[in-house]
C-alpha cells in the first residue's frame, strides 16, 4: 500500500486535538457578526461581484518599496532636505543668484545638486533590490478556478477576494484562504507557519465537514456561497466568520484560515476560497517598520556640524562687523571706489543695511566649513563596506550555502563599539537539533555517551586547571577526580577527567541516525529483555511509540520510516522507540500500529492499538496524554509531560521512582540535556465510560466556558498516574561557540545569555561555551517558587532580593584580587522583580560589574527589556542575537540586531540588521569588520572636518587683509572639484580599504 493512501485515511477528527474544535452545524450557532468591524462579504466563486464597489477590495500585489514612480521625488527630496546641512546649502544655492554671492550660481548648485542626486541614486538602487523581489513574489503562480471546473496557472497579483484556487504540496498560499478541502477525506492538511511565527513544527488545519465533497475540479462547475467576516485586522491566531453554504450557516475559527506566505506540508494539494489579498492580509496587517536606528558616530557627526555652524556664524559676524567699521570710516576716503556713486551694500550712510547684507555674503562665502559631500561620502563608503561583509567567504556557511547578509549600512562601524552581547540560547547557541541521549527507566539510569555540554565543560575546566597547576601537565590521568564547587546551586558535581578520553573517540565517530545518539547495550538488540524491570522498560517503549501525533513516512529506497512530528523531540522519541524494537509504522482513523521486537533475530509482531482519545500538548498544560485500548482489551492513559506537571499527578503507589528519576533528572539537566517524564495510568472499562461521557459533553458544549471546561475533564483522567520513567534529549552545542565566547571576552566584551532553561542546564551550557570559567565566582540571585504572593510577602521578596544583590556588589568591591571574575546567575520570576523601576538600577550596577551574566526562564518580553534596560542603563552599545520568533523584541530594541538565520524561521533575521548563519560567525562580524569600518569611518569624518576647518579659515583669513569685502581666494571652480570630485573619489578609495 502506498504512503498516500495509508496517511489519506487519516480521520483526526477522532482525535480530542482535533475533534474538540471541529464545529459541530447541529450545536454551535453562527457568530452574530453585527457592527464595525465585522463587515467583510465574500462571494465565493463569483469575483467578478467583487469588481466593483462597495465589494471592492484591495488587489493581491504587495510592495514593501519606500518609494514608487510617483512618489520617488517629492519623498526623496524630503529625506534629503531633512539634513541641516542640505537646507543650509540650498538657502546658499538660492541666495547666490543674488548681486550679494560671493560665487556665481552654478558653482553653488552644481555641487548640492551632485551631492542630493548621488544620495538620491542611493536610494533608489536601494529601493529597486525591494522591487525586485516585489515583482517575484507578485509574479508566482497559483492554479485558479477558471469556471465550468477548469483550474489554470493565475499570478497571485491577478488574485481576487472570492476566487477558488487550488495549492499544491511545498507551495504557499497566495493569500488568506477559507479552507474547503484537502487530498485527505477528513479535510486536514498540514502547514508550515516559520514565515509568520518562526516555528517550524506544523500546524494542523481541517475544513468544515459541510465543504468536503468538494474535493476535486468537476465540483466547483456549480459551486456557490457567502462568507461574512472580521475586517483585515493583525491578529493571527483569531478569526470570526460565517460561512453560508446551500442554505446553512456554519461558523468559522482560526482553524479553518491558511494564511498568507505560510507553505503547505505533507498534503498533496488543498482547495481554498480567497478571504484577504495583498496588504489586507493578516501577514501584511502584520508587517511594521524596523526601529529607525542610528549610529554612535552618525550623532556625534550632527553636535560637530551644529558646532560647526555656530563657529560659521560667529565669524560671519565678526567679518560683518569689520565690514561695518571699514564702511563707515574708511570707504569715504577711498576714492577710487568712487563714494558718490556707491551700490547700497558699500554705503557708508546705510551702515545697518550694508551690515546685514555682508552677513549674508560671509555666511555663504565661509561655506565651506560645512563638509557638503561628507553625508554621501559616508554612505557610500557604507554600501562598499556592507558588500565586503556579504561577501567574506569566511562567513559563508556551506551546509546551508548561506552567506552573510548586511540587512542595513547603517551601522556598520557600531560593530566596533559594541560593549554589550545579549544572545538567546536555543538555535543561536546550540543547533535546535534534539538527539536522543540518555533516559531514567525504573530508576535506572541508561546511556553512556556524554553529552556535548558535558564534554566540552569538561575539557575548559581540565585546561583552566592545567594552565593553573603544573602538576596536572601530563593529564588526563585514569581515575582522577575534578570536583567544581557551585556552591551558590547548592551542589557539588563531579566530573571525571577520563571522560573526556572516552568521549574524544566517538567525537570522532558520524552519528549515523539522525535524532539518535544513545549508546548502552543494555537496551540495544533487545538486551532490555534481561534487565529485571522489564515491564516497566516495555511501558517506557510503548509511550514513546504511542503517545504522540505524528506521521509516519516510509522511505521506499531505505525502507526507513520517517516521521513528521510537531516537534523535534517528538521525533526524537519516534526515532529512539524504532531503534529499541517499537516501530511506529502505520496509522489509521482510529488506531496506531507499532511493530514491537522481543528478540535479536528481529521477529516482529505488529500490535494495535485503538486511539480513543488525545489530550493535546499545550504550553499551558505542559503534557500530552493518549488513551488507548490493546489488544487484550485493556484501556490505558499514556501521559508524558514536564517533570513538575506529571509528579504532582502521581498516585500513592506511583511513586517507586521518584526519588531516583529526580535524582537522574537533575543529572541530565546539569548535562544540558531537555528532560520529560513519562507515566501512564491502568483504567477500568467501567471509569472510562463514566469520563468519556463527560468529555463528550464538554466538546459539545457552546460558549466560551468550552476550553476551560475541556481542560478540567481533562485534568481529572491525568491524575494518580504511575511513574515509569524519564527522556533526556541533546540540543547540540554549535560548532565554534566556545571558541567565539573565548575570543569575545579576550577582546573586552560583556556577553548576556537570555534562555528559558533551568538554571542547572545554563549552567552547565555556561561552562561548555566558555561563558562561565573554573576559577570564575558564581552569584546565584533566586527566590522561592509561589504561584501566588500576597502584597505583603511580595515586599519582603523584594527586600531579600535587594538585599542579595547589595551583599554581592559589596562582595565585588571588597575583592581583592584585580583579577578576579564574577558571573551572575538570576531566574526569570526574580528577574520580574529586578527589572521594577525601585531595584532595576541596583541590578544593573552588579550585572555591569560580572564578566558574565546568564537570566534562566525568561520571557521574550523580559528579553526585550533586560535589552532596553542594558542599552539605556549603560548608555554603551548593545547587540543583541537570535534566531526565533522569540527574539525579535530582543532584536529591535538592542543598538544592533543580529538573526541567525537558523531552523526557527526567518522572523528574527527580518527583523535584524545583520544576519549571520552561524554564531561563530560573530567573531568576525565583531573583531575583524566592525573594528575595520570603525575605525576607517572615525578617520574619514575627522579628515573631512579637518580638511573643511582649514579650507574655511584660510578665506577668513583672507578676509582681513581684503577688507572683509567678501572676496574668496579661491577660485569658484577648483573649490566645487576639491571640495566634490577629488574629495570624494580619494576618501572612498582611501577609507574603504
Amino acid at each position: 500500500m502506498t504512503r498516500g493512501r495509508i496517511r489519506a485515511r487519516l480521520r483526526r477528527s477522532h482525535f480530542y486535538t482535533f475533534g474538540c474544535l471541529r464545529p459541530s452545524t447541529t450545536e454551535e450557532a453562527p457568530h452574530p457578526l453585527q457592527g464595525p468591524g465585522f463587515s467583510r462579504t465574500v462571494y465565493c466563486n463569483q469575483p467578478l461581484l467583487h469588481e466593483k464597489r462597495p465589494l471592492y477590495y484591495c488587489k493581491n500585489d504587495i510592495s514593501t518599496t519606500k518609494y514608487n514612480v510617483v512618489t520617488f521625488f517629492p519623498k526623496a527630496l524630503f529625506e534629503q532636505f531633512r539634513r541641516v546641512a542640505n537646507i543650509y546649502f540650498l538657502l546658499a544655492a538660492c541666495l547666490s543668484a543674488s548681486p550679494i554671492s560671493p560665487f556665481s550660481p552654478l558653482s553653488m548648485i552644481a555641487p548640492l545638486a551632485f551631492v542630493v542626486g548621488l544620495s538620491m541614486a542611493k536610494e533608489a538602487l536601494e529601493d529597486s533590490r525591494r522591487f525586485v523581489q516585489d515583482v517575484k513574489v507578485n509574479h508566482r503562480k497559483v492554479n485558479r478556478h477558471k469556471g465550468d471546473g477548469v483550474f489554470g496557472p493565475r499570478s497571485w497579483q491577478n488574485i481576487m477576494v472570492g476566487d477558488v484556487v487550488k495549492v499544491n504540496k511545498d507551495q504557499f498560499f497566495p493569500a488568506d484562504l477559507l479552507l474547503l478541502s484537502s487530498s485527505y477525506e477528513d479535510g486536514i492538511c498540514y502547514v508550515e507557519t516559520m514565515n509568520l511565527d518562526g516555528e517550524t513544527n506544523l500546524k494542523v488545519k481541517r475544513s468544515l465537514e459541510a465543504t468536503l465533497t468538494l474535493d476535486n475540479d468537476e465540483v466547483f462547475k456549480d459551486f456557490t456561497g457567502t462568507i461574512r467576516c472580521e475586517d483585515p485586522n493583525p491578529n493571527l491566531y483569531t478569526f470570526v466568520g460565517n460561512f453560508e453554504y446551500e442554505r446553512q450557516v456554519y461558523p468559522l475559527d482560526p482553524s479553518q484560515i491558511l494564511l498568507r506566505d505560510s507553505k503547505l506540508r505533507n498534503t498533496d494539494y488543498i482547495y481554498g476560497v480567497v478571504i484577504f489579498t495583498g496588504h489586507d492580509s493578516k501577514v501584511m496587517q502584520n508587517s511594521t517598520k524596523s526601529p529607525s536606528k542610528r549610529s554612535t558616530i552618525e550623532k556625534k557627526m550632527d553636535y560637530i556640524i551644529y558646532t560647526l555652524f555656530t563657529v560659521l556664524i560667529l565669524i560671519s559676524v565678526i567679518s560683518s562687523i569689520g565690514f561695518i567699521f571699514k564702511t563707515k570710516f574708511q570707504t569715504p576716503k577711498w576714492w577710487y571706489l568712487r563714494p558718490d556713486n556707491i551700490e547700497y551694500q558699500y554705503d557708508p550712510k546705510k551702515v545697518g543695511l550694508a551690515g546685514m547684507s555682508h552677513l549674508i555674503t560671509a555666511l555663504i562665502l565661509y561655506g565651506y566649513l560645512i563638509p557638503i559631500s561628507l553625508y554621501v561620502s559616508i554612505e557610500v563608503v557604507k554600501v562598499l563596506q556592507a558588500t565586503f561583509i556579504n561577501q567574506d567567504i569566511q562567513m559563508y556557511d556551506e551546509e546551508t550555502g548561506t552567506p552573510a547578509d548586511a540587512r542595513t549600512s547603517n551601522l556598520n562601524e557600531e560593530l566596533g563599539q559594541v560593549d554589550t552581547i545579549l544572545s538567546d540560547k536555543t538555535g543561536t547557541l546550540t543547533c535546535n537539533q534534539m538527539d536522543f541521549l540518555k533516559c531514567s527507566i525504573a530508576g535506572t539510569a541508561y546511556g553512556v555517551r556524554s553529552s556535548e555540554v558535558e564534554v566540552a565543560a569538561a575539557k575548559q575546566m581540565a585546561s583552566d586547571l592545567e594552565d593553573q597547576d603544573s602538576d596536572l601537565s601530563n593529564f588526563p590521568m585514569p581515575k582522577t577526580k575534578v570536583q567544581v564547587s557551585w556552591d551558590d546551586v547548592g551542589r557539588a558535581q563531579e566530573i571525571e577527567l577520563e571522560t573526556v578520553v572516552t568521549s574524544k573517540g566517538d567525537e570522532d565517530q558520524k552519528r549515523a541516525i539522525k535524532g539518535f545518539g544513545f549508546e548502552d547495550d543494555r537496551l540495544m538488540n533487545c538486551n532490555w529483555l534481561k534487565e529485571p524491570n522489564s515491564d516497566d522498560l516495555l511501558m517506557f517503549f510503548r509511550i514513546l511509540a504511542v503517545c504522540h501525533t505524528a506521521i509516519p513516512e516510509l522511505n521506499e529506497e531505505t525502507g526507513v520510516y520517517t516521521y513528521e512530528a510537531e516537534s523535534p523531540d517528538e521525533g526524537a522519541f519516534l526515532v529512539a522507540a524504532r531503534e529499541f524494537g517499537f516501530e511506529f509504522c502505520r496509522r489509521t482513523q482510529s488506531s496506531i500500529f507499532i511493530r514491537e521486537r522481543f528478540s535479536a533475530s528481529g521477529q516482529v509482531v505488529e500490535r494495535e492499538y485503538k486511539l480513543l482519545n488525545l489530550l493535546d500538548f499545550t504550553s499551558k498544560r505542559k503534557r500530552m496524554s493518549v488513551i488507548v485500548r490493546d489488544e487484550e482489551g485493556s484501556i490505558f492513559l499514556l501521559c508524558k509531560g514536564a517533570d513538575s506537571i506529571i509528579f504532582d499527578r502521581m498516585s500513592k503507589n506511583g511513586k517507586l521512582y521518584l526519588e531516583a528519576t529526580t535524582k537522574h533528572l537533575n543529572e541530565y539537566g546539569e548535562a544540558g540535556l531537555r528532560t520529560l517524564a513519562l507515566a501512564y495510568r491502568k483504567l477500568d472499562e467501567q471509569e472510562y465510560t463514566a469520563w468519556n461521557n463527560e468529555f463528550q459533553k464538554a466538546k459539545a458544549a457552546v460558549g466560551v466556558d468550552r476550553e476551560v471546561m475541556l481542560e478540567r475533564v481533562s485534568d481529572m483522567m491525568e491524575r494518580e498516574l504511575i511513574l515509569v520513567g524519564a527522556t533526556a534529549v541533546e540540543d547540540k552545542l554549535q560548532k565554534g561557540v566556545p571558541q567565539c565566547i573565548d575570543k569575545l571576552a579576550q577582546a573586552g566584551l560583556k556577553i548576556w545569555v537570555l534562555t528559558g532553561d533551568k538554571m542547572e542546564t545554563a549552567i552547565n551550557i555556561g561552562f561548555a561555551c566558555s561563558l562561565l570559567r573554573q576559577g570564575m565566582k558564581q552569584i546565584c540571585i533566586t527566590i522561592p517558587t509561589s504561584d501566588s504572593v500576597a502584597n505583603d510577602v511580595k515586599q519582603a521578596i523584594k527586600d531579600n532580593i535587594l538585599n542579595q544583590i547589595t551583599n554581592a556588589s559589596q562582595m565585588i568591591k571588597l575583592e581583592k584580587d584585580p583579577h578576579a571574575a564574577f558571573a551572575l546567575i538570576i531566574d526569570g520570576k526574580t528577574l520580574t522583580y529586578a527589572l521594577e523601576d525601585d531595584m532595576k538600577h541596583q541590578f544593573l550596577g552588579l550585572a555591569v560589574d560580572c564578566a558574565s551574566v546568564i537570566c534562566c526562564r525568561v520571557s521574550p518580553k523580559q528579553k526585550a527589556l533586560v535589552t532596553r534596560l542594558v542599552k539605556q542603563g549603560t548608555g554603551k552599545t548593545t547587540l543583541a542575537i537570535g534566531d526565533g520568533a522569540n527574539d525579535v523584541g530582543m532584536i529591535q530594541e538592542a543598538d544592533i540586531g543580529v538573526g541567525i538565520s537558523g531552523v526557527e524561521g526567518m522572523q528574527a533575521v527580518m527583523a535584524s540588521d545583520f544576519a549571520i548563519a552561524q554564531f561563530r560567525f560573530l567573531e568576525r562580524l565583531l573583531v575583524v569588520h566592525g573594528h575595520w569600518c570603525y575605525k576607517r569611518i572615525a578617520q574619514m569624518i575627522c579628515y573631512f572636518f579637518y580638511k573643511n576647518i582649514a579650507f574655511g579659515l584660510t578665506i577668513f583669513y583672507f578676509e582681513a587683509f581684503t577688507g572683509f569685502s567678501g572676496q574668496s581666494v579661491y577660485d569658484d571652480w577648483y573649490m566645487i572639484l576639491f571640495n566634490c570630485c577629488s574629495d570624494i573619489i580619494t576618501c572612498h578609495f582611501t577609507w574603504c580599504f
